[in-house]
């Protein structure tokens, strides 16, 4: 959840009350927020010793999906609505005098298909900035780069003077070297070559360029005297940047994903069309596209959704009115009428500002943010149930007690990790169809969802060096692999992996560990001539993450299947000769960890390693 920090007493002031921080708590937690810290305490202590201290500020956590609260104008406003004291505002596009005609028109060329496809536009009209709200709109849109931008990879937002700029406009793409304008804080011209290397020292934009910096073609918007606007995603110019005395602001958003583009560009427009002239009107631009269609942005025509009294009051066991409903509804900042036809539906009109909403459930959400979900009964429910551990959980806390008897310490490290860890770390190969990837990953630590929990352990020994040696640590956990015969494509299995890290390399010690392991699932173990029919056995193995010579594969017989006498007396004789091998399966791998796999992870004393599937032991029906 993103945390927002706003002025205390601004926001107080909008509200039209001063709370204490528990009632503004109360408040926020009424609403479906969460006040993390009221900095009120700190900038008095700091001003009693003299020290320079900004205003009071409110840290205040939202939903992610809620990008209309992530800045004061939007958070004031929904409370607002909230505590009765405000309707929910109404959007308007205020067009030229002329109409459609006179609207700017914006021409979208061929080849930014090539690098940032989609653009979208707006005008705020005789807009009147303060220092506060002026900060406020360069905050917004920082939150909304990293937010649903996602750090301006998907959306980018460039805002500019519009009195400086001479319409039409052109969005086009560029090669570096025939782009040159003077960037933001700087009065010198560059090329778009120049510029990224000299924000490649630079601490915020340096973050921003492997954006488009492989690409042989750059993003760049002009006007139609050949000044530069924005060479997004990187930087706006110098020529059109905003000030205080900024009249009318034109604002540019260009991104890869469209669906994203429409939010972010209703979302910055509607925010600050509080401080235009006309309070809530945005003047609309008319966008020309390579194919010869056109499209008016920003597009802020209300959807509607139809609720039914009858849902939402069987979702919150309560019995409203539709129209009681209507007016909770309203307080959500939604647009609710009763239906002509239907005396049980909401037709529900939703504003451009609440693209978080999608379904009936999610008005019947609203609906009981509003109601208050400390006022909703409390009853029995209708249906009756018993809870119960699966099996597989119930078999894993077995081996879990036994362990950490033994002095093993559980460790429980993420299920995601990087590929390298779960394949080049380990010494293993990566066939192309083991591991499930992340299709866009945050990070370069969770790239795929782990084949192993070795690699999970190996980091939790790395970050525990200083602890004193033995280091013996244990987990009980699934692990995914790629599955085409299930519909989803993937299959979990639980696992059961430990790792001994000591001045001594310890095979004997995992070795013993599993040895206890089988002998609480009363799994006995397999030798020459016992005649077992079920049990288990280990033979020499050449897994590359273990040292040769010092690894080894673990086996499972299960039990037999019902089978005719001749085949009884055939599996019998390979028992005695422990030569079974077209029912025994591999279940894992226990050894002495190779040498490259613990400098990779870091780690400087030998390790010994167990790796098993427990889900093999499970009874089958």
């Amino acid at each position: 959840m993103p945390t927002i920090s706003v002025d205390k007493a601004e926001l107080f002031e909008r509200l039209g009350h001063h709370y204490t921080t528990e009632e503004f708590d109360s408040l926020c937690f009424d609403y479906g927020l969460e006040l993390d810290e009221d900095t009120t305490a700190e900038v008095e202590a700091a001003i009693k010793k003299g020290l320079p201290a900004e205003r009071p500020q409110l840290k205040i956590e939202v939903p992610a999906n809620r990008y209309d609260l992530v800045c004061l104008e939007g958070i004031s406003r929904a409370l607002r609505a909230f505590l009765g004291k405000q309707d929910p505002p109404q959007y308007t596009l205020a067009y030229p005098p002329g109409g459609e005609k006179d609207l700017i028109t914006v021409t979208v060329s061929q080849e930014t298909q090539r690098i940032r496809p989609f653009f979208a536009c707006a005008v705020l009209r005789n807009i009147k900035f303060t220092s506060m709200s002026y900060a406020s709109f360069i905050d917004l849109q920082d939150k909304l780069h990293q937010n649903i931008g996602r750090r301006r990879s998907l959306v980018a937002i460039g805002t500019h003077d519009l009195d400086t700029l001479t319409p039409p406009f052109r969005y086009e793409a560029r090669t570096p070297t025939n782009i040159s304008f003077a960037p933001l804080g700087r009065e010198t011209a560059h090329t778009a070559a120049e510029l990224m290397q000299i924000y490649e020292s630079d601490k915020h934009l340096s973050r921003y360029l492997h954006i488009i910096r492989d690409s042989d073609v750059y993003p760049i918007i002009y006007d139609a005297k050949d000044h530069v606007l924005s060479m997004p995603p990187i930087i706006n110019s110098e020529h059109s940047k905003i000030t205080l005395e900024t009249k009318n602001v034109f604002i540019d958003t260009t991104a890869t994903d469209d669906t994203k583009l429409q939010i972010v560009i209703n979302m910055v427009a509607s925010m600050f069309s509080e401080y235009c002239a006309e309070p809530f009107t945005i003047e609309p631009c008319k966008i020309v596209f390579p194919d010869g269609s056109t499209r008016i942005s920003p597009d802020i025509t209300p959807r509607t959704v139809t609720a039914r009294a009858s849902y939402i009051n069987s979702c919150t066991s309560l019995s409203l009115t539709p129209s009681t409903i209507q007016s909770l509804l309203t307080r959500m900042t939604l647009s609710p009428t009763l239906s002509p036809d239907d005396p049980d539906a909401l037709i529900v009109s939703l504003p451009c500002t609440r693209p978080d909403i999608f379904h009936e459930v999610d008005i019947m959400e609203d609906a009981a943010v509003a109601y208050g979900f400390n006022n909703l009964p409390d009853i029995f429910p209708q249906t009756s149930t018993v809870a119960q551990p699966l099996p597989i959980s119930k078999l894993a806390d077995v081996i879990r007690k036994e362990w950490a008897m033994a002095g093993w310490v559980e460790a429980l490290p993420f299920i995601l990790c990087s590929h390298e860890e779960n394949f080049s770390f380990m010494n293993r190969p990566d066939p192309g169809s083991l591991a499930v990837k992340i299709a866009n990953p945050k990070t370069l630590e969770f790239q795929v969802v782990r084949t192993s929990l070795l690699p999970g352990l190996l980091k939790t020994i790395r970050e525990n060096r200083s602890h004193a040696l033995p280091v013996r640590v244990f987990e009980l956990s699934d692990v995914v692999f790629k599955d085409t015969s299930r519909e989803r494509q993937a299959r979990n299995e639980r696992h059961a992996g430990a790792v001994w890290c000591s001045r001594s390399a310890g095979f004997e010690v995992v070795h013993g560990l599993l040895d206890r392991a089988m002998k609480m699932l009363e799994v006995p173990r397999v030798g020459r001539g016992d005649g077992k029919d079920v049990g288990y056995y280990i033979k020499e193995g050449d897994d590359p993450a273990y040292f040769p010579g010092r690894a080894a594969t673990i086996y499972y017989r299960p039990p037999p299947s019902k089978t005719s006498k001749t085949r009884e007396l055939a599996d019998e004789l390979k028992n005695t000769l422990h030569i079974n091998q077209d029912r025994d399966i591999v279940i894992g791998t226990l050894g002495v960890l190779h040498p490259t796999v613990l400098e990779k992870f870091e780690i400087t004393y030998p390790c010994s390693a167990l790796e098993f599937n427990m889900e093999v032991f499970l009874k089958r029906s």
